[in-house]
C-alpha cells in the first residue's frame, strides 16, 4: 500500500496543482515598481505568503489589505499563464476515482485561487480553504488546521502537499505529515518535510 494510502489529502495549490509562477511573478513585480520597492526583497519574501502578509513584511508603511487587492489586480490580468502543474489531472483523478477526500488549502485570496483553479481546468474542491478565511496565513498551522476541521478529518489523518518552506512548516506544526515537492524550492530549503519529491508523479505514488 502507499505510505499515505488512506490519508486526506490537503494541497497547496500554486506550485503544487497549478503553475501560477509566471502571473504572481510579473504581478508581484509590477506592483513593486508601482510602489518604488525593491524587487529583489518582494519577490524573496513572497513564497507561501499572503499578499497582505508580504505588504506588512516588506511596506509596513502601506494598506496591507487595500495593496492586497491591487497585486491582485495584476496578477488577475496575467491570468492566462496560469496552467496545470504535470500529473495533476492525473492525481486528482486517481483519488477522486478512489472516493478519497482530498482539499486545496492556499495562501491566495477565494477569487484568484477559483479563477487559478479554473484557467487549470481542474475540478473545484468541496473544501476549499483560502487567504479569505482565516486569521493567520502560513506558516502558522491555522489553514492547514482549517482545512482538517472543514474536511471532517483529523489532523493525525491528514497528509500535506506544499511546495514552499514556510507552507511544510505550516503542515508540520498542525500535526501532520508533509510531502514537499521541489517544483519551485530547492530540496535543501524543504529538508525538514517528511518526505521531499520531484514532481506529482512521485506524490501519487505515495497517495495511490
Amino acid at each position: 500500500m502507499a505510505e499515505f494510502g488512506e490519508a486526506t489529502v490537503l494541497f497547496d495549490l500554486d506550485g503544487v496543482l497549478v503553475d501560477s509562477e509566471t502571473a504572481v511573478r510579473e504581478g508581484l513585480l509590477a506592483w513593486a515598481r508601482e510602489r518604488d520597492l525593491d524587487p529583489a526583497r518582494v519577490l524573496g519574501h513572497s513564497h507561501g505568503r499572503t499578499n497582505a502578509g508580504l505588504v506588512a513584511l516588506v511596506a509596513p508603511h502601506l494598506d496591507p489589505e487595500a495593496e492586497d487587492l491591487v497585486i491582485e489586480g495584476h496578477e488577475a490580468e496575467r491570468g492566462d499563464t496560469v496552467r496545470a502543474m504535470p500529473g495533476a489531472h492525473d492525481l486528482l483523478a486517481a483519488l477522486r476515482g478512489r472516493g478519497r477526500p482530498w482539499a486545496v488549502v492556499t495562501s491566495g485570496s477565494r477569487r484568484i485561487a477559483t479563477a487559478r483553479i479554473a484557467a487549470a481546468g481542474l475540478p473545484l474542491p468541496g473544501v476549499l480553504v483560502t487567504a479569505d478565511d482565516v486569521t493567520e496565513g502560513k506558516p502558522h498551522p491555522e489553514p492547514y488546521l482549517l482545512g482538517a476541521e472543514r474536511v471532517g478529518a483529523a489532523p493525525s489523518a491528514c497528509v500535506v502537499v506544499e511546495d514552499s518552506p514556510g507552507g511544510a512548516r505550516a503542515g508540520l506544526a498542525a500535526g501532520m505529515p508533509v510531502v514537499a515537492v521541489a517544483s519551485t524550492t530547492a530540496r535543501e530549503h524543504l529538508a525538514h518535510a517528511t518526505t521531499v519529491v520531484d514532481d506529482l508523479s512521485d506524490v501519487a505514488r505515495l497517495l495511490v
